[in-house]
């Protein structure tokens, strides 16, 4: 991320004069942590400021482990705000590792004083929107349409995060070009992100493509700490890439985080519709609303003269949507179609969201569609609990 220009007030020097350390410190607070995207002296990470006579400045600045990824991005952003300072004639820049006590203070300040293990996106006060993506089966595009839909809003300006729940067949990563690693703080986990998409997967914490071999109170556990361990910080929209079928995940995501709403992804394919509406009939039973159904894979455009050729059918999604509509009651609409494109699975291949590296296609125009009906909708009081008991009137 682009450091700021530090103000006009840290630029305000006699010719010749040398900074002053409240304008070097300024300028400070204009860089961010690449991982918890907040500036480096609200964090406690800038130990010391001295000034030369000469205008050179020497900072120390505290990285929060030692084996800090990010410690080359974090020298050279100190390194160019700083050096931005009127009068400043060179940066020097040293790196120390914060103790056990700060880390333990840095965790709880980013916490708010809250307990550990809390899912903030669970409390009555959140205003996130967390949407959980779900598919009957797998093969769908359902991940495709995840990290698509993470990077367009992002694109939007939401600060957006995903959770790549599908733990056997994670594939968020590779998707959205992400090939960072989480850092640790005390019990707290910096996810990395890319695009501006934080971005947490267990394939992060796998050597190389490793299976993943857990039964159900493992993958409980892991969901948990994705959720409640890892700093999203203020988060708009969090999207969890679900496995296909109703599993123990899609169990465990109704329980942690009730007032998430489902995203039901089909192919216009009829047995694959059938399917999908199972996925998303568990909404009855966990008491979860369905935001919409997306159908992808819609047709094909013929690339000789623009007909739409209908290679898996038609109608499967709004035969989804109707089918959920008649089985909780509520009226669930078809957000849209998504058309065959090579180009998306390009962008799957190569980390970088057809709707980033081609928006104007049928694809990317769909997908951004879509991310702005579900990005643009207010929170408002759904799924969130208001603290009322019923009377029994008995």
């Amino acid at each position: 991320m682009a450091t700021d220009t530090p103000p006009d007030s840290a630029r305000e020097v006699p010719p010749g004069a040398a900074p002053t350390e409240d304008a070097v410190r300024a300028a400070l607070a204009t860089v961010d942590d690449p991982e918890i995207h907040r500036p480096i002296t609200e964090l406690g990470m800038v130990k010391s400021v001295d000034i030369a006579a000469d205008g050179t400045v020497a900072v120390v600045v505290y990285l929060t482990v030692s084996g800090c990824p990010m410690r080359d991005t974090i020298t050279a952003r100190v390194r160019e705000a700083v050096g931005g300072v009127a009068g400043v004639t060179g940066v020097e820049v040293a790196l120390e590792v914060m103790s056990d006590e700060q880390r333990r203070e840095l965790a709880a300040a980013l916490r708010g004083g809250q307990p550990e293990r809390e899912i903030p996106f669970a409390q009555p006060g959140s205003l996130t929107r967390v949407y959980a993506v779900a598919s009957g089966k797998g093969g769908v595009g359902k991940s495709s349409v995840t990290v698509n839909l993470a990077a367009a809003m992002a694109a939007d300006g939401l600060k957006v995060g995903v959770v790549d729940a599908d733990i056997y067949g994670h594939s968020v990563p590779r998707m959205l070009g992400v090939d960072g690693r989480p850092t640790q703080v005390e019990n707290m986990i910096m996810p990395p992100s890319a695009h501006g998409v934080r971005v947490i997967s267990i394939g992060m914490f796998t050597p190389g493509n490793a299976p993943v071999v857990w039964r159900g109170p493992m993958l409980h556990r892991a969901l948990q700490q994705f959720l409640a361990d890892v700093y999203w910080g203020d988060l708009d929209v969090l999207l969890l890439d679900l496995p296909p079928g109703t599993g123990d995940i899609a169990i465990s995501v109704a329980q942690l985080v009730p007032g998430a709403e489902i995203l039901v992804v089909t192919t216009p394919q009829q047995a694959a519709a059938e399917v999908a509406e199972r996925a998303g009939a568990i909404a009855v039973q966990t008491h979860q609303k369905i935001v919409g159904v997306v159908e992808n894979m819609s047709g094909l455009p013929c690339p000789h003269c623009d007909e739409m050729v209908d290679v898996f059918g038609t109608g499967g999604g709004q035969l989804v949507a109707d089918g959920l509509s008649r089985t909780t009651g509520t009226t669930v609409p078809v957000l849209g179609a998504i058309p065959i494109d090579v180009r998306l699975r390009e962008g799957g291949d190569e980390g970088t969201p057809v709707v980033l590296s081609d928006p104007e296609s049928p694809a990317g125009s769909a997908l951004r569609a879509i991310a702005g009906k579900l990005g643009g909708r207010a929170r408002g009081l759904a799924g969130m609990s208001l603290g009322i008991t019923p009377r029994n009137k008995f």
